[in-house]
């Protein structure tokens, strides 16, 4: 047992998150709003269709308005809803806008006791035929949104656009952690092997590698699959996708490399110069240059990852779990590896 704790703990922590990860559900949320357009001067009546919501069970007690900024909101005249994922908005839109803009995007707000508040950016565009500031400051109407309905429950975050694929983000993402802290591990051997000449370390280096290539993989087809259903294809030759597979290949090349030579000294030491090597290339291919560069993947073109837009505290609970939990049974695979392979390499040494 006493070998074996962190084994244990690594498959209690990943039956912890699969089961809270896919069976936890998500806050109500809003799928749509139809019609997108809207003009000034007009009666707007929109269509919302909700997620988790309870339309019905809150008849008489849901709040809507389009917000444009901080200081201008209009609120819904009439309010009726039609199923529990379905309500009815009207609205009536002043004859000028509180803007100097022609066409002015608002974010849709819902409101319940049952459901608590839901939020859909960029809900409707409403233009202006002319611009009067004096005209739609005395037309706009001040709307405090301050005293929005709190719903406190166990639940993760609805966002627009990913939906229930937002669960994705306790295996993809952990996975590309594990493989970075797995890598480290095998160029940590391939350190000891240069400065001991151990066989152990370098079949150790090598397991490791092979492990973190398994959870790269894994990592780069979880994301092909989240992709399809966020992006619209599973490969759209973004930046990061490009660089992961460029970081991949130069790892498969680590284990071509091994297999170019018959003497094993001359395997292990190469092989463990160019596993350093390999390392270095992963932090300015996965990490700097698609900060530089325009992406569709979050953490890209200079914004940070893993922030309030990406993450929740009921998030948390499950996804640094889900690294940890990752990360140790990839340690767990990378040793029953190693035992693997330490067991041919005694038996080709006594067949010699």
């Amino acid at each position: 047992m006493k070998g074996t704790w962190w084994k244990l703990l690594g498959v209690i922590i990943l039956i912890y998150v699969f089961l809270t990860g896919l069976l936890v559900p998500l806050k109500p949320g809003i799928i749509a709003a139809e019609p997108s357009t809207a003009k000034c001067g007009q009666e707007l009546k929109m269509t919302v269709k909700g997620y988790n919501s309870h339309f019905l069970t809150a008849a008489g007690q849901i709040g809507a308005w389009l917000k444009q900024d901080e200081k201008n909101a209009l609120k819904a005249v009439a309010i009726s809803p039609v199923s529990e994922q379905e309500l009815q908005l009207t609205f009536d839109i002043p004859a000028f806008l509180n803007s100097k803009k022609q066409v002015k995007d608002f974010t849709l707000i819902l409101d319940n006791p049952v459901d608590g508040p839901s939020v859909l950016p960029s809900a409707v565009f409403i233009s202006q035929d002319s611009i009067n500031p004096q005209m739609a400051a005395a037309e706009w109407q001040q709307h405090s949104l301050t005293d929005l309905q709190e719903k406190s429950a166990f639940n993760f975050p609805f966002r627009n656009i990913l939906s229930e694929t937002i669960r994705n983000t306790y295996f993809h993402v952990p996975q590309w952690f594990a493989m970075l802290f797995i890598f480290l591990g095998g160029v940590i051997y391939s350190f000891f092997y240069l400065k001991n000449g151990k066989e152990e370390d370098d079949l150790r280096a090598a397991a490791f590698t092979r492990v973190g290539i398994l959870f790269g993989i894994m990592g780069l087809v979880t994301g092909a699959i989240w992709a399809n259903y966020t992006w619209g294809k599973p490969w759209s030759w973004d930046i990061k996708q490009n660089m992961t597979a460029i970081a991949l290949l130069i790892y498969f090349a680590y284990f071509v490399l091994r297999s170019s030579f018959d003497d094993p000294e001359k395997r292990a030491r190469l092989s463990a110069v160019y596993n350093l090597f390999a390392f270095a290339t992963l932090i300015p291919l996965l990490y700097v240059i698609p900060r530089m560069t325009d992406s569709l993947h979050p953490g890209s073109g200079g914004n940070p990852a893993m922030g309030g837009e990406d993450l929740d505290n009921t998030m948390r609970m499950v996804f640094y779990p889900a690294i940890i939990g990752w990360t140790l049974v990839g340690f767990w695979m990378a040793n029953l590896n190693f035992r693997i392979e330490k067991i041919r390499w005694g038996l080709l040494q006594n067949a010699d």
